[in-house]
């Protein structure tokens, strides 16, 4: 009952922007310059035991590439009505990906982790390249990913 209620304040507070008990979060995602074409992004979170909670932004148009996003896909079966916000372009490599919505307080410090799967069309894909736990002390942290990703950073 507990993850239905989190999942349904997820949900909630991205399509009633200015509830109380949310709050405005920034991502800001800068690529490395990889040297090939725009990154397909997925952000999602699962809760403390690792499971699927629910889809917050996908960068990345073209639905034939999503299944590339291979962590985010396997939670979701691929299903684009699990995202909150969809932006048609992929993000080029060494260009900033910046996006703002409201988000349920109770995500914070509660053991709940932002993941984000990243893959570039002819190169490898990078599931969870980034693993953040989703924490009042990590707002303003730099976190580096493994492949694609320079510099993640949510601010709130």
């Amino acid at each position: 009952m507990k993850k239905l209620l989190i999942a349904l304040a997820l949900t909630t507070s991205l399509t009633a922007p200015g509830m109380a008990l949310a709050k405005e979060v920034t991502f800001t995602t800068t690529l490395t310059n990889y040297g090939g074409d725009g990154a397909y992004l997925a952000y999602y979170v699962t809760d403390a035991n690792g499971a699927y909670v629910g889809s917050l932004w996908m960068a990345g148009g073209k639905t034939k590439y999503y299944d590339s996003l291979s962590d985010w896909y396997r939670a979701t079966g691929g299903n684009t009505a699990e995202v909150a916000g969809i932006t048609g372009a992929s993000v080029g490599a060494g260009k900033t990906l910046t996006v703002s919505f409201d988000l349920a307080d109770a995500l914070f410090d509660a053991g709940y982790e932002l993941h984000i799967d990243a893959s570039v069309e002819d190169m490898r894909d990078s599931p969870s390249e980034i693993v953040v736990p989703l924490t009042s002390e990590g707002a303003g942290q730099p976190v580096q990913g493994r492949a694609y990703i320079a510099q993640f950073t949510y601010d709130m």
